[in-house]
């Protein structure tokens, strides 16, 4: 069995929802890559007893590793190291090098700021962050909050304990892993190989029964972590496996491939915005949109390096700027309705022309929650496809889910359409 690993994070305003848990996350896709099995990913409060009571769960499940997140600063609810001491067992002792690092560390960003610190506000902050555990490994801090290392104990596995914000915690990860406890820690680690195979128009239920009847197919299926997830109206599926079940992945992928093929866009990870940015290369694109307010824009734009292809875009969410600004007939969106095919063709030829793209997608559409009727009803998205000398693709869908969610899965529908259009 492989080392097995448990991960903490703490912070009442994580666990209250104030602010989203980017550590537990990232974490655990570091450790995934290193072979190391991740059992669990718990959130408490900044409440030493709820601490104590995750370390101990983690303790009880027999992981070889615990890595903390959170509850390092200089305040008085800043109680992890603490609080992981005692739970090993381990006296806090002044690290008096750890100490005058900090305390540089304040000084100098207070100098930057042009203020001038209270040297024994500074110093009992500093203290605070200075005690480490008896034995313990300490990390250097990206900011004022070293890490640490403690060793396993009779009860206790090795825990390490770093700071919680994430380009801090980011920053001095690779130092974290390569401390001798840690490295002692995972030395059960094993290889694997992770696969993802990504799907657009195939239900989970489809590929449950494909995966079911690869599993009475395919020997070794049992060798095999497979997980499937539907994410912004694609489906996923991730699978992880030792060098010695790959043969068995290659089955089920060539079974899942051969069932699915048609909605197979991505076999190697790559996901549809890697697709469409290389498909891209030479060409000039713009964006038409009302409905999504902007959203294919700045999903074209997220990427360095766009603006080699993409012209710009305009949000004609009101009629008046589809008819002023993407040249659609008043007459046509009397007689069809701001949302149908015929203006999403029209608004997609607009920006062609207006931005001098020779490719333009466009979406119109009823996000909700109100707008619907019995002929369109909330979810109905029309979009368009028009390129330089062609003629427009046009294509109208009726997407579930609440207004986050049209929107959402109408960019992704968008991005699907432009890669389908120019790999032709």
């Amino acid at each position: 069995m492989s080392a097995r690993a448990g991960i903490v994070v703490t912070g009442t305003e994580v666990l209250t929802g104030q602010i989203s848990d980017r550590n537990g996350p990232w974490v655990s896709t570091q450790l995934l890559d290193l072979g190391v099995d991740v059992a669990h990913i718990t959130v408490c409060g900044d409440r030493p007893d709820d601490l104590r009571a995750a370390l101990r769960f983690l303790a009880d499940e027999h992981v070889d590793l615990i890595v903390t997140s959170g509850g390092l600063g200089p305040t008085a609810d800043d109680l992890t190291v603490a609080t992981v001491a005692e739970f090993c067992g381990r006296e806090l002792t002044l690290d008096t090098a750890v100490e005058a690092q900090i305390a540089d560390i304040v000084r100098s960003w207070s100098l930057k700021r042009g203020a001038d610190p209270d040297l024994e506000s500074v110093r009992a902050a500093t203290r605070k962050q200075a005690m480490v555990p008896t034995g313990a490994t300490v990390i250097a801090p990206a900011g004022t909050a070293p890490g640490v290392v403690v060793p396993a104990g009779d009860r206790t596995p090795v825990v390490m304990v770093l700071p919680g914000p994430p380009r801090e915690l980011q920053q001095m990860w690779p130092a974290s892993i390569v401390a001798d406890n840690v490295v002692a820690a995972i030395a059960g680690r094993t290889e694997s190989t992770t696969e993802t195979i990504l799907m657009f128009g195939t239900a989970e239920s489809e590929l449950a029964e494909t995966l079911r009847d690869a599993e009475a197919e395919v020997d070794g299926f049992d060798t095999l972590e497979i997980t499937t997830c539907l994410r912004r109206g694609e489906l996923e599926m991730v699978t992880r496996f030792a060098p010695h079940a790959a043969d068995a992945y290659r089955a089920v992928a060539d079974l899942v491939v051969h069932r699915h093929g048609a909605t197979v866009f991505s076999t190697d990870g790559s996901t549809v915005d890697d697709q469409v940015a290389e498909l891209l290369s030479g060409h000039r694109v713009a964006t038409a949109e009302s409905c999504t307010g902007g959203m294919i824009a700045a999903r074209l734009t997220d990427r360095a390096g766009s603006s080699a292809y993409v012209m710009g875009g305009v949000v004609s969410y009101d009629n008046s700027a589809k008819t002023d600004v993407l040249d659609v007939p008043a007459a046509m969106i009397a007689e069809h309705g701001a949302v149908s095919e015929e203006v999403a063709a029209a608004m997609a030829a607009g920006a062609l022309s207006r931005l001098g793209a020779d490719i333009a997608v466009s979406t119109t559409g009823i996000a909700g929650p109100g707008g619907g009727s019995d002929e369109k009803p909330v979810g109905t998205v029309c979009f368009g496809i028009a390129r330089a000398g062609g003629e427009v693709v046009t294509r109208r869908l009726v997407l579930p889910g609440d207004r986050a969610d049209v929107r959402e899965r109408s960019v992704t529908v968008a991005m699907h359409l432009l890669r389908r259009a120019l790999s032709g």
